[in-house]
């Protein structure tokens, strides 16, 4: 009885720190992404892999950007993505790469 309570509590736990590293976003501006005037649309999107809670890349994904390389890029660690690293406790990691580029009206 005392170890399924033990059990619990630590299961608890894991679970609650999986959902609090679940809020992580970079956005970073290349070149005269912010000043460029017209409407913003997703240019790309890709998943990147790592291994052994995030040492090893998994390959590189190659995210499209703009020729005039004006774009925003956007990574997150999305709820799929601890979905992925609950499951496999770590050991395999994703995170959601968006690129966003600017539209002239």
């Amino acid at each position: 009885m005392k170890n399924n309570s033990i059990t619990i509590k630590i299961m608890s736990m894991i679970i609650i720190c999986t959902m609090l590293g679940s809020c992580v976003m970079t956005k970073t501006s290349v070149g005269a992404f912010k000043e460029s005037p017209g409407k913003e649309y997703t240019y790309a999107k890709g998943k990147q892999l790592w291994l052994f809670w995030g040492l090893i890349p998994l390959g590189r994904t190659d995210v499209g950007t703009p020729t005039n390389g004006n774009c925003e890029v956007i990574t997150k660690y999305r709820f799929t993505d601890v979905l992925i690293s609950s499951l496999t406790g770590g050991l395999v990691m994703s995170y959601s790469i968006k690129v966003k580029a600017k539209k002239l009206e």
